[in-house]
């Protein structure tokens, strides 16, 4: 099963056991997350399309801990004043490891215990 789910301003597509980069997260190594703008689900015969997201679905993963991606340098050079300035960027990802693809989970049945 694999679902293609919206953070971060991006879209993912994900399978149970993925391990993934997504944009900085505010969750600490070891937290449980869920991702609830699932867009689109398919488990090998059932497809599943949101408009936009499915309702009461999500998909669960554990955050393994925050990475930086790679360096980008960038240069701006003006000849006639012989004039260079060099800088550079690293984004920080926060690397989630999917757990499981489903339905919302229930809480506890029957509060009135009868």
């Amino acid at each position: 099963m694999y679902a293609i789910i919206k953070t971060g301003g991006k879209q993912y597509r994900v399978q149970e056991g993925d391990i993934v980069d997504f944009e900085l997260l505010q969750a600490e190594a070891g937290a449980q997350v869920e991702f609830g703008q699932v867009l689109f689900a398919f488990d090998g015969a059932k497809t599943q399309v949101g408009n936009p997201s499915i309702a009461n679905f999500l998909v669960y993963g554990e955050v393994l801990g925050e990475v930086k991606g790679e360096k980008i340098t960038s240069l701006k050079y003006k000849p006639s004043h012989n004039q260079c300035r060099k800088w550079g960027h690293r984004q920080k990802y926060t690397r989630v490891r999917i757990t499981g693809i489903g339905s919302k989970r229930q809480g506890k049945e029957g509060k009135h215990g009868s």
